[in-house]
């Protein structure tokens, strides 16, 4: 969370102000996998201005076994760097369990 605060902190942005808190939240207790069976674990960003808490202002997924972030804009994911502005592909794929075995 620190870089994305470093990089809300300009006072001459016509994007809207940094938000007063930010807290990440777990929705899940375990890890699911992912069509090539590699797990993840979803995250939410929750953002509060002044009274209330807006929950899920990003939401995205963490891969453990190569720490990679995904977060979603719209139906797909992108990778973390999106939110730094950088120029990033799509990420197909990635974030979405696969079917469970019956």
């Amino acid at each position: 969370m620190q870089p994305l605060a470093a990089r809300e902190t300009s006072r001459f942005s016509r994007a809207r102000p940094p938000p007063h808190e930010r807290r990440v939240r777990v929705p899940q207790a375990t890890p699911s996998r992912d069509k090539q069976g590699r797990e993840f674990v979803a995250f939410a960003v929750d953002v509060r201005f002044g009274g209330d808490w807006q929950e899920n202002d990003i939401v995205g997924c963490a891969y453990r076994g190569s720490g990679a972030l995904f977060v979603k804009r719209g139906d797909a994911y992108f990778p973390a760097a999106f939110l730094f502005g950088k120029s990033v592909d799509r990420a197909p794929g990635v974030c979405e369990s696969a079917p469970d075995r019956s």
